[in-house]
């Protein structure tokens, strides 16, 4: 009994000896099916001998027939002795015709040369010997996102190897992630023994007997097989070669990490284009236009996400409207709530990135899939685990765990560890685009943004009580944002709010505009004094501009016009401080708020001070001192006293300022304000080096260098490198002076800091002059008397002109001299101060 036909005679004689033996009929092939629970189509063939029965379902059916236990075990043996026969004479057979299953390419593949490279290094046959040895890299996996050209790529280098493949190339989609339903291996299997030439009839019926065929059948050929669109690995392991002569490439919108841990496979992660790939693809398939406007090409590939599907598809739609602007196709996609709208090609869901990106989301499993939606509220650009799990009220493990499937699933991307040690994650600006559709159906929307506000409004105000655990501002509540979570160190804390700072800032944005005033509050009161002392002054500004906007009482938009005040103010735009400062001290009036009023009067004191009226700026920094001693506010005190110190010391009585600077420096030494002694210092520093006392200056201005470097105090230390300069200037040390000045005013540039960029600038032209570089000095002075002019900064606009009056008079240019010098005495008289005989001090640019 070797063949398929003699065991179905022994199974046919079975069904009629069982007949004799009942007295009945013979078992219809109705009755056999329902006895085993088959169709009655399957029993049919497997008694015409048509189909060979897998093994389990063999011994079933000889059960039925009445078979003892003896002849089952003979029977059972006779049944693999046929299949080896078959297995043997097909293996034996003539080969086929050699297959070349390869889909066309896509038209104008660009890029990927590094991800071309890479599939050769583990993929070419003739770079790891003629056969392949048993250590090769025969499987490759091509992960990525949906839409970042896996295909494409996988069948570019597919093409480009053909010829080393000479057996042929199989090539099958397994629609992993179509709306269609995924190919199962066994009929996967089918597809692939029909290209290789297996007839219907003599494919077994079994997974496991069609997946030993199909590795006899490959063995020791050089083939290519590339499985395209998988969905996971069990999808995949019955299709690989069993020899290391075959190659497959393997793509899949999954990591199929099984894979490669299991099977020895390789994964190549696919990312985005590179923008210059991204406009050279723009370029190969819209032509010329691209090259005529490169700035909208650019702005173009960016809406796009740089994803190669949403490329296309944009450059169809340019292609079919030749008379139209990039720009204006670019400000199309600029409204990211009708991006994924524009980005669809009519009649064809494939190429709709929409349905695209849903194919993805349905195989996710049901916490992953919420958590992707939930992802869509987030107003940041990244999220890490403690943000999803405010999101989705679940504790870290859950939320990690649903970020490592969406990874998985290539619908996240690491953005870099966060300070805690979690890694970060984001998601390309296309897959945003479906997230934020999605989070709008999601029935519980708000309250999962209102745990969210919560989340970043807790931690923010404990990292910044942590990182200034001196600096109580007016308006801390104190409770209402306490919880557990935030760090307490202030190197954690520095660490945290460096780290989240975007998301902090488009947090507290998307609170002002969307009708969360407590929050938006909140987080201008938390944030205020870390972007200040880094010198963030264009996030300073969004968080305290919503904020002042969004809030609903007085009290709260009192505490954040003063924050948005000294934004101003940092900035130069003192008349804008000046309005929001009076604004403010008006409301804490109106409550009786004296904390909140001594803050007011404080920042209303420096604006004064930089537009020359001295008398107000004096009587309100008095009336702050009081109000802050009246409030029992010793750092409050020091502050001012700082603040007193600096005015006095430009008015001249520098005996006073002294005094005043070291009393401050006391009270933040006992307090442990590193970074406000360091200020009291310097202050105290410049006010020395102006005496004369440049041994003590010196050692004074290093040690606040120092405290502002430690505290991460930008402006400070901005401040300090003018104030040393300006000593080093003083005592004729001008190659010191410059390099200092010079780093000033890089500092200056970096956080816009225009006061710190005059004062500097007005120093490094003295000190030109003085070196005999008055030619260098003019365009200094003048750039300072620029600025000055712009900020209603008085005082440095007289030394501007005191400084081109000594420039003018060094290049033989009396007149001009003569002319800055009568300017610049009508300034200083004015402003009731003396006028500077030699180079002038930097002012304190504190921030109180």
């Amino acid at each position: 009994m070797h063949t398929l036909a003699d065991l179905a005679g022994v199974l046919r004689d079975l069904r009629r000896r069982h007949a004799r033996r009942t007295g009945g009929a013979p078992l219809s092939y109705r009755e056999l099916a329902a006895a085993a629970g088959w169709s009655h189509g399957i029993i049919g063939e497997y008694l015409a001998g048509r189909v060979l029965p897998p093994t389990d379902r063999f011994d079933v059916l000889v059960r039925l027939l009445g078979a003892s236990p003896t002849e089952q075990g003979a029977l059972a043996t006779a049944r693999d002795r046929v299949e080896e026969t078959r297995r043997q004479a097909l293996a034996a057979a003539p080969v086929g015709p050699v297959p070349h299953q390869l889909p066309a390419e896509v038209s104008g593949f660009t890029g990927r040369q590094q991800e071309l490279a890479t599939l050769d290094t583990l993929l070419d046959p003739a770079a790891q010997g003629e056969s392949g040895p048993a250590s090769a890299v025969v499987v490759t996996a091509v992960a990525g996102t949906a839409g970042v050209g896996k295909t494409t790529l996988a069948l570019r280098w597919a093409h480009r190897s053909a010829d080393r493949f000479p057996d042929g190339q199989l090539y099958l989609d397994l629609r992993g992630y179509d709306p269609d339903r995924p190919i199962e291996p066994a009929g996967a299997l089918a597809t692939l023994l029909g290209g290789l030439g297996v007839s219907a009839t003599d494919l077994p019926t079994d997974l496991a007997g069609r997946a030993a065929l199909y590795r006899t059948l490959l063995s020791g050929r050089r083939m290519l097989v590339v499985l395209d669109n998988a969905a996971t690995p069990d999808q995949v392991r019955p299709l690989l070669p069993g020899t290391a002569t075959c190659r497959t490439v393997v793509t899949s919108r999954d990591s199929l990490a099984g894979l490669v841990a299991r099977d020895g496979a390789r994964r190549l992660d696919l990312d985005l284009l590179t923008t210059a790939e991204a406009v050279a693809l723009l370029r190969t398939l819209v032509g010329e236009r691209v090259d005529a406007e490169p700035v909208a090409a650019a702005d173009l590939a960016d809406r796009c996400a740089r994803l190669p599907l949403a490329l296309r598809i944009a450059a169809e739609r340019a292609v079919a409207t030749p008379g139209r602007r990039l720009a204006d196709l670019a400000d199309d996609l600029r409204d990211e709530a009708n991006r994924l709208d524009l980005l669809a090609v009519a009649g064809d869901p494939r190429a709709a990135l929409r349905g695209v990106f849903s194919w993805s989301h349905r195989h996710l499993p049901r916490a992953a899939a919420r958590a992707f939606d939930l992802l869509g509220l987030h107003p940041g650009r990244d999220i890490d685990v403690a943000a999803l799990a405010a999101l989705a009220d679940c504790d870290a493990a859950t939320a990690r765990a649903s970020l490592d499937r969406l990874a998985e699933a290539h619908l996240v991307t690491p953005a870099g560890p966060a300070p805690d040690g979690e890694p970060g994650w984001r998601m390309h600006d296309l897959l945003r685009a479906y997230a934020v559709e999605r989070a709008g159906r999601l029935p519980d929307a708000r309250a999962a943004l209102g745990r969210l506000l919560d989340h970043y409004s807790h931690r923010a105000r404990g990292a910044a009580r942590a990182l200034f655990p001196h600096d109580r501002a007016a308006g801390d509540d104190g409770a209402r944002f306490d919880a557990p979570g935030a760090p307490t160190s202030p190197e954690a804390a520095g660490a945290w709010l460096d780290g989240q700072r975007a998301n902090l800032v488009a947090v507290a944005t998307h609170a002002a505009e969307h009708g969360w005033p407590e929050h938006a509050v909140a987080l201008s009161t938390a944030l205020w004094r870390y972007l200040e002392v880094g010198g963030r002054y264009q996030d300073a500004l969004a968080v305290h501009a919503g904020a002042a906007r969004a809030a609903r009482t007085p009290s709260a938009k009192a505490h954040v016009l003063t924050n948005l005040g000294s934004t101003h103010w940092s900035l130069g735009d003192h008349r804008t401080a000046r309005r929001c400062f009076d604004r403010s001290l008006a409301a804490f009036r109106a409550a009786g708020d004296p904390a909140g009023q001594a803050r007011a009067l404080a920042r209303l004191a420096l604006v004064y001070e930089r537009l020359g009226d001295y008398p107000q700026s004096l009587e309100h920094l008095k009336a702050a001192l009081a109000g802050y001693r009246q409030t029992g506010n010793r750092h409050g005190v020091g502050t001012q006293l700082l603040n007193l110190g600096a005015l006095q010391r430009r008015l001249g009585d520098l005996a006073a300022a002294v005094a005043r600077q070291r009393e401050a420096a006391e009270i933040f030494a006992d307090l442990g304000d590193r970074r406000l002694l360091g200020y009291s210092l310097g202050n105290l520093g410049a006010t020395e080096s102006e005496r004369g006392e440049h041994d003590a200056a010196l050692q004074h201005l290093d040690e606040a260098l120092a405290a502002c470097l430690a505290t991460g105090d930008r402006g400070g230390e901005g401040s300090a490198h003018a104030a040393l300069g300006a000593a080093y200037a003083r005592m004729g040390r001008h190659e010191e002076a410059a390099g200092h000045l010079d780093r000033a005013l890089t500092i200056a540039a970096a956080i816009g800091e225009a006061s710190l960029r005059m004062e500097a600038l007005n120093t490094l032209g003295e000190s030109w002059t003085a070196r005999g570089r008055p030619t260098d000095a003019i365009g200094v002075h003048r750039a300072a008397q620029d600025l000055a002019k712009r900020n209603g900064d008085r005082y440095e606009h007289a030394r501007a002109l005191n400084g081109l009056a000594a420039a003018f008079a060094a290049t033989g240019r009396p007149e001009e001299a003569e002319s800055s010098r009568r300017r610049a005495r009508a300034i200083y008289r004015k402003l009731g101060v003396p006028e500077p005989v030699e180079a002038p001090p930097t002012v304190n640019t504190g921030r109180r």
